[in-house]
């Protein structure tokens, strides 16, 4: 398979939403993802054949015991060998399973380790569990989608799982790859999605700085209000 990324290798621990998005855009940039999925669900098999499921297109993936002190092994030696490698646990889940990038780019200096987490990795609300509406909300994107007089309209996953999480991630891993040609060394790249969905909002600052964009939802040229 052809792309930018042909010859980059993969290794992406299987999540939901975000992480598995951004893992799917590198492939379809070219690069060889192999997912590391749970062996109650799926071993060894190929989860681009899988009837309909775009989401996971482009990738393979192996049933691999992360529980096990063997599979946590396999896991280790995968990364010896890849360019980048992927995680979306809470803080501190990685590094109780042995496969932080501590351990990780200790063996493979030129590991790049991309994370996925909702809050980042500390703060107040770094342990704590939360979905794309939860950073959406605190962000401020929310309060401004919808129609006047009426609730936040709820905009799908799209902004804090995919456009400020896993498409966010994507680029960061490849910024890193860039960065890594000259310095020769991996890096921790750490997407979270609040800070994501926040940066997706930078368009309206300006808006608001110059008293063109009201704070009341629905009323704006670009939000329901024309």
């Amino acid at each position: 398979m052809g792309g930018p990324l042909h010859g980059v290798r993969v290794v992406e621990l299987a999540g939901l939403g975000p992480a598995p998005f951004g893992a799917m855009v590198l492939a379809d940039l070219g690069a060889d993802v192999i997912t590391v999925d749970r062996t109650s669900i799926v071993y060894g098999a190929d989860l681009a054949t899988a009837a309909g499921n775009v989401y996971f297109r482009g990738r393979r993936s192996v049933g691999i015991d992360l529980k096990s002190p063997d599979g946590v092994e396999v896991v280790r030696r995968l990364a010896d060998q890849a360019d980048v490698f992927i995680e979306g646990f809470r803080p501190g889940v990685a590094e109780r399973l042995g496969v932080g990038p501590t351990e990780l780019r200790g063996r493979n200096p030129r590991l790049v380790y991309a994370r996925m987490p909702g809050w980042g990795q500390d703060g107040p609300m770094a342990s704590k569990a939360g979905h794309d509406i939860n950073y959406v909300a605190l962000a401020g994107p929310l309060a401004h989608i919808g129609r006047a007089g009426q609730p936040p309209t709820v905009p799908l996953n799209l902004i804090g799982d995919f456009g400020g999480g896993g498409l966010l991630l994507a680029m960061g891993v490849c910024a890193a790859l860039v960065e890594r040609a000259t310095s020769g060394e991996g890096q921790v790249i750490d997407a979270a999605m609040v800070d994501g969905a926040a940066l997706l909002s930078a368009a309206m600052a300006p808006a608001y700085a110059m008293g063109a964009f009201s704070e009341e939802r629905g009323t704006n040229l670009l939000d329901s209000g024309a």
